[in-house]
């Protein structure tokens, strides 16, 4: 009779979360917690929106001309990190001349002009000069069209200037000026084409310096 009655308690006791050893059990929880049940998940790498459509994209995703120029658009924009991130630059050089075929020549024009961009910060000049006359040709009041044009005269001036070629540099260093000027009047409010060629001309020096450390 006293076994029964003691049994009786044990499951009484266990019922309400003490075990027969006299140790309360946290309800609920199969096995005692330690530091690592307690440790911090280690965060997940997030993706910016506009890599994932890149990358579905490259992938296959239907994505039409128009829709590229905008992406490309706000991914190159002045001070974008995409010009530090060399898979996403290979990834729209491929996405931009796929989408030239069938685009209209507005789109074509930014289209040829984002392609300039990718290539000037590749420093594939002579490529993004071509790629930059051509989307001025077709749209000769991009602003930003005209702005990497004397950026690329300027480097242009900078290796006539090298080989000791003044005459030739200088005829280069005031098609930038030209071409600055043209930005400007364009879009006025640009901060970025506000300035005058002396100072984009030691932007381009400096560049150049940290691209050869």
């Amino acid at each position: 009779m006293l076994k029964l009655a003691s049994s009786i308690l044990c499951l009484l006791l266990v019922f309400i979360g003490i075990g027969c050893g006299g140790r309360k059990r946290a309800a609920g929880l199969s096995q005692p917690v330690t530091a690592s049940t307690l440790a911090p998940t280690a965060p997940t790498k997030s993706i910016h929106p506009d890599e994932e459509i890149l990358a579905e994209a490259i992938r296959g995703q239907p994505i039409s001309p128009g829709e590229v120029a905008i992406l490309s658009d706000r991914m190159l924009s002045e001070g974008s990190p995409t010009f530090n991130n060399e898979k996403s630059m290979a990834r729209l050089d491929i996405l931009l001349n796929k989408s030239l075929n069938n685009a209209p020549r507005d789109v074509r024009s930014r289209l040829l002009r984002n392609l300039g961009i990718i290539h000037y910060h590749q420093c594939k000049y002579s490529l993004a000069r071509q790629e930059l006359q051509q989307a001025n040709e077709l749209f000769p009041r991009d602003a930003r069209t005209h702005f990497y044009l004397a950026r690329l005269a300027v480097q242009n001036g900078y290796i006539f200037q090298s080989k000791g070629l003044s005459k030739k540099a200088k005829g280069q260093f005031n098609l930038a000026a030209n071409e600055l000027e043209l930005a400007r009047k364009l879009e006025p409010s640009n901060s970025a084409y506000r300035q005058d060629l002396k100072s984009v001309m030691q932007k381009e020096k400096t560049r150049q310096s940290d691209l050869k450390k």
